[in-house]
C-alpha cells in the first residue's frame, strides 16, 4: 500500500505541476509488471520513470516547454500476450509517443517482435537480461539501460571463484531470463574450473517446491543459486530448502534481489546469502539516490535508477530529434546516450535539455553510467550484495 500511495502521489504531482488542464503533451509508456513475479519491485521501477517525466516537465524547456506524463501498463512480466495486447493499447489507445519497458525478457522479445518494431516505437528495457535480446531484429527502435545477462553469468561465476565456491546446484524460473542465466553463468563458471551439479528450471505459482529442493539437494551441490523471481517461484525454492533444512545460504541474481525477499523469508535465514545486481557507486549513481530522496522516490531500489535512466534518454532523444515524432526518438537515442557531449547526470535534464536546444551535443551519464553498444544495450557494472544487518549490503562493484 505504501508503494502504491509513493507511486499515486508522485503522479499526482506530475499531473499538478507539470502540465497545464491535467493535459500532457507527450506520453510516455511504463510497461512493467505490475502484477506477477515481481510486482513489488515495479512501483518503485514505475517511479523512476515518473521522476524523469516529472523532472522534463518542470524544467519548461523540452520542445519549447511541452509537457510528458507517463501512461502505466501492466506486462505481468510471464504472459506474453496480455503484454503484447497492453503494449497494443498503449499505441493505438493511450497514443504513446515512446515505451519505458519491458520488463521481464520473455514479455520483452514478444512486446519488440509485435508492437515495437511494426509501429516503429522507441522502447528502452530497465530490466530485461536476456542475452537474446542483444541479437534481435529491433530495427533500430529496442534499447536496454540494464545490461546482458551475459555478462551477469560471468560476473557471478567470479564472485564464485573470490569465494572459493567450486560446486554449485542451479535452479531457475522456466523462460527466457532464466535459461539464458543458467547457461551464461553455467559456461563461465565450468570455464574457470567449478562444477554444476544440476541445472534445473522451475515453473513459477506453485505452492510447494519440496520435490525441486530434493532434486537439487541429491545432485551433490555444495551451494545452491537461485536465478529465480523474488515474489515467486525463486522465493517458494528459498523457503522449501530453508523449512527442509537442505540448504541454508543462497546465490542470487538479479530477479531475487530486493527487500520484499527478506522481509518475506527473514533476515536471520539470509544472512550470508549474497548475490548480483546491475549498478554502481559511481557519483551518478549517488547523485540518483539524493534527488530519487528529495522528490519522495527510493533511489536505492532495484532498477529504480535503470528506470529512470530509460525515461530521460527517450526525453533527451525527443529534444535532439526536434520533436516527439516516434521514428526520430528512435533515431536519436544513441545520439544521446554516447560521447561526444556534454555529460548530464541525474538532476540535470534541464541543463541537457538546454544544450540540445541550442544545437549542442550531450553524453548522458545519468544514474547507471549509460554507454550504449552499437546494439544499444547498457555494457553495465553490477553490485556484489549481500545480505547483513537484515538488508542487502554492496560488497565491492565489479
Amino acid at each position: 500500500m505504501k508503494k502504491f500511495l509513493l507511486t499515486t502521489a508522485l503522479a499526482t504531482m506530475v499531473a499538478g505541476s507539470a502540465f497545464a488542464g491535467g493535459h500532457a503533451d507527450i506520453k510516455i509508456g511504463v510497461l512493467l509488471g505490475f502484477t506477477g513475479p515481481i510486482e513489488s519491485m515495479t512501483p518503485d521501477m514505475s517511479d523512476g520513470a515518473a521522476l524523469a517525466a516529472k523532472e522534463a516537465s518542470d524544467s519548461g524547456k523540452l520542445l519549447g516547454g511541452k509537457s510528458v506524463e507517463t501512461i502505466k501498463a501492466d506486462s505481468t512480466c510471464i504472459d506474453s500476450a496480455a503484454a503484447t495486447a497492453a503494449a497494443e493499447r498503449l499505441i493505438t489507445s493511450d497514443n504513446v509517443n515512446a515505451i519505458v519497458g519491458a520488463d521481464c525478457s520473455g514479455v520483452t522479445i514478444a512486446v519488440t517482435n509485435n508492437v515495437v518494431v511494426p509501429n516503429g516505437v522507441a522502447m528502452i528495457s530497465p530490466s530485461a537480461t536476456s542475452p537474446a535480446l542483444t541479437t534481435i531484429d529491433d530495427k533500430g527502435n529496442f534499447f536496454r539501460t540494464a545490461p546482458s545477462d551475459a555478462r551477469q553469468g560471468q560476473v557471478l561465476s567470479d564472485v564464485l571463484a573470490d569465494r572459493g565456491i567450486t560446486s554449485v546446484a542451479v535452479t531457475y524460473t522456466n523462460n527466457d531470463y532464466g535459461k539464458g542465466l543458467a547457461d551464461s553463468f553455467q559456461a563461465a563458471f565450468e570455464a574457470s574450473g567449478g562444477s554444476v551439479s544440476i541445472s534445473a528450471p522451475h515453473e513459477d505459482g506453485k505452492a510447494d517446491y519440496s520435490a525441486e529442493v530434493a532434486a537439487l539437494s541429491a545432485s551433490g551441490g555444495e551451494e545452491l543459486a537461485v536465478f529465480g523471481y523474488i515474489d515467486q517461484g525463486g522465493r517458494g525454492i528459498v523457503q522449501a530448502a530453508l523449512d527442509s533444512g537442505a540448504y541454508d545460504r543462497f546465490i542470487f541474481a538479479d530477479g531475487m534481489i530486493g527487500q520484499p525477499l527478506i522481509d518475506n523469508v527473514g533476515a536471520d535465514a539470509l544472512a550470508g546469502s549474497f548475490g548480483t545486481l546491475p549498478g554502481s557507486e559511481s557519483a551518478g549513481a549517488k547523485g540518483y539516490i539524493s534527488f530519487a530522496a528529495e522528490n519522495g522516490v527510493n533511489g536505492e531500489a532495484p532498477f529504480g535508477p535503470e528506470s529512470y535512466d530509460a525515461a530521460a534518454l527517450l526525453i533527451l532523444a525527443m529534444q535532439a530529434a526536434g520533436s516527439a515524432d516516434r521514428a526520430g526518438i528512435a533515431g536519436a537515442v544513441m545520439g544521446v546516450a554516447n560521447a561526444p557531449g556534454e555529460k548530464i547526470y541525474p538532476g540535470e535534464l534541464a541543463k541537457g535539455l538546454e544544450i540540445l536546444a541550442n544545437g549542442g551535443e550531450v553524453d548522458y551519464e545519468g544514474a547507471t553510467n549509460v554507454t550504449f553498444t552499437e546494439v544499444g544495450e547498457a555494457a553495465g557494472s553490477y553490485k556484489e550484495l549481500e545480505v547483513k544487518g537484515g538488508v542487502f549490503e554492496t560488497i565491492r562493484v565489479r
